[in-house]
């Protein structure tokens, strides 16, 4: 029995039909269809250039081309070399209508637009919901200073790998009618063994893309090497630009791109979608994280903690969403050197803390502060434990272990028996408070006078004390039982400086050695009176004319140790005055004694403790 041969016949002038449109738009051979884009034609054009493609495709795959007679055998072979030489044309056609069109029809983007950590909330326009249901989109403002902050909205997404993520905004990166035309060419480019050049064409355009999007936000090639060869000053602001940048490429370029692959391929070939985001992305975001791994390995110092938190912090609310996005096992590498990156980074921050603690201990400088104020180191710690309360949440898990106090008999003891509910970081910010206390004893004693070394003491402990009082966060770590430690330890500081300057002062108010004949009735012994009434003005006078130059800068402070030492001093020489004036004003050049009324010493108490320059004049009543 002969093999109907009635398909080929019938379906033969469908062929040459499908024939002639394709090679109608050969450019090679139609200086017509030079420089013309078919997707740019009416939309009827396109339909009969897509259909003569899907025509010229059935042909190929038609059983009616095998036959056991020759003749038929010939007329086959002579279709199918015509058919193969049109579909090779109908692909190179595809291809250059592929580029064109994502070329094209890339929508423009505006970086500004894109930086939603700076908008309250986010244009609709901008959100894309990929479910099947309509969910409608709330979104809530993320600040970029606050670690872990991110939005509370949700977004269904169609595939069920993705997580459901409040921060990843997607846009049409192309416009829904070029992903439509793009959809088809993409079909029928698989569909007849093209894959590979439909991936190449994609990959070479959307990375060209990619570039321009990273240029837009900031981001430049630079090496690990650069990087860390740039001034700190320099690189804590280009970590404010990579983490403000980085978020727009994660939560918005990269997903916006992999939901294009997805639009695109999913459907048509097996992993395309896939294989087109890396193709795309993966450079990239590679590059993306060339930033923060050169901040992460490179030399410690105090005061890069901050920095490295919050690259630390920006990193660890980014990894959901670099999951959830790069989530395929082609995209290992990604999601491995972001972790990665992100344990180098925890690492710094402990080792930084750590040499942080040793550095406060071994602090060397030994030249005395002027005046008894407050060191600068003392002003530097303080206010460096005050930023790492503000970073409490990250430390807290970061830190684990307790502080390493050591055995060295040049280290300060610390007890933990009493401080055994507190954290391993609120351990460590008391021992730095240790440590520093430790130091400040050290340098007072290159003090000449011990009355400035107490006064120098109590500045510092004090300043300690108001710095934890007024922050909650850091009271709340140091405690209320330290923190009375650390008030007892200025207290006594201030007892301490009133014994060493007032003692001999108030010494010389009293009557022992005045009397004659050792009994009080037996007279005074006005030489001796004038004597003591000499040592008193001569001491009091000099301890004006240095303390005065003494600063004591908190206002209340100064105050209360001004009261407390009038408490003392004015009743005492009011009542030796009341009792001896009379006998220096009867004997001869009182006012070489008499020099200073009651109302004169408390007029001159307060020139104390206000830091002068140079000692001011007497101020007399």
């Amino acid at each position: 029995m002969e093999p109907p041969e009635t398909s080929l016949d019938s379906d033969g002038s469908k062929l040459e039909t499908a024939e002639r449109i394709i090679l109608r738009w050969d450019s090679a051979a139609t200086d017509g269809a030079r420089g013309k884009m078919i997707f740019q034609s009416d939309r009827d054009e396109v339909d009969r250039f897509l259909r003569a493609v899907d025509e010229i495709q059935r042909s190929l795959s038609s059983v009616s081309f095998s036959s056991s007679s020759s003749s038929a055998a010939t007329t086959v072979d002579e279709h199918e070399v015509k058919a193969n030489s049109a579909i090779q044309i109908a692909m190179a056609r595809l291809e250059d209508e592929f580029r064109n069109i994502l070329l094209s029809h890339t929508t423009t983007f505006e970086p500004d637009s894109l930086f939603l950590e700076e908008s309250s909330s986010v244009s609709p326009s901008l959100c894309v919901e990929l479910g099947e249901d309509t969910t409608t989109v709330t979104t809530e403002e993320e600040e970029l200073n606050s670690p872990g902050g991110s939005g509370s909205s949700r977004l269904t997404r169609r595939r069920s790998s993705y997580r459901s993520t409040s921060s990843i905004r997607e846009m049409d990166l192309i416009s829904p009618e070029a992903v439509s035309d793009l959809r088809s060419i993409v079909q029928r480019m698989v569909a007849a063994g093209y894959s590979r050049e439909c991936i190449q064409v994609y990959g070479t355009v959307r990375k060209s893309a990619m570039e321009t999007i990273f240029k837009q936000l900031g981001i430049v090639k630079i090496s690990i090497g650069d990087v860390q060869k740039l001034e700190w000053e320099v690189v804590e602001g280009k970590i404010r630009k990579w983490i403000r940048a980085a978020k727009v490429c994660i939560r918005v370029v990269f997903s916006s791109e992999k939901r294009l692959c997805e639009q695109l391929f999913d459907g048509i070939c097996t992993a395309m979608d896939e294989t087109c985001f890396m193709e795309t992305v993966k450079a990239s975001a590679l590059r993306l994280f060339t930033f923060p791994e050169a901040i992460s390995i490179s030399r410690r110092s105090p005061e890069k903690l901050f920095k490295i938190l919050d690259l630390h912090d920006a990193l660890t609310d980014m990894l959901p969403d670099i999951e959830a996005i790069f989530d395929s096992d082609s995209s290992d590498a990604i999601r491995a050197q972001a972790v990665e990156i992100q344990s180098r980074l925890a690492e710094a921050s402990r080792g930084i803390l750590s040499e942080f603690e040793n550095a406060v201990l071994r602090e060397p400088s030994i030249v005395p502060v002027p005046g008894g104020t407050i060191h600068p180191l003392t002003r530097y710690v303080m206010n460096y434990i005050v930023m790492i309360s503000d970073y409490k949440q990250t430390l807290d898990d970061l830190i684990m272990s307790n502080p390493s106090t050591g055995s060295d008999p040049n280290t300060p003891d610390m007890d933990f028996t009493e401080l055994e509910s507190k954290s391993p970081l609120d351990l460590h910010l008391i021992w730095l408070i240790v440590v520093l206390h430790f130091n400040l004893e050290e340098k007072s004693k290159h003090y000449r006078d011990t009355s400035l070394s107490h006064i120098f003491i109590m500045n510092n402990i004090h300043y300690i004390v108001q710095k934890v009082k007024r922050s909650p966060e850091l009271r709340e770590m140091i405690g209320d039982h330290y923190l009375r430690k650390l008030t007892g330890i200025f207290r006594h500081a201030a007892t301490n400086y009133q014994r060493a300057t007032w003692v001999r002062v108030l010494n010389s108010l009293r009557d022992e050695g005045l009397h004659v004949s050792g009994s009080f009735s037996s007279g005074v012994s006005r030489s001796a009176l004038r004597e003591r009434f000499k040592a008193f003005n001569t001491m009091f006078e000099e301890v004006h004319r240095t303390q005065s130059t003494w600063s004591v800068p908190d206002a209340q402070l100064r105050e209360e140790l001004r009261i407390s030492l009038s408490e003392h001093l004015i009743p005492a020489y009011r009542s030796f005055l009341g009792r001896f004036r009379g006998h220096i004003e009867s004997g001869r050049h009182p006012e070489n004694y008499l020099k200073y009324s009651v109302e004169d010493i408390e007029t001159i108490v307060l020139d104390l403790f206000e830091g002068y320059t140079t000692p001011p004049h007497l101020r007399r009543r």
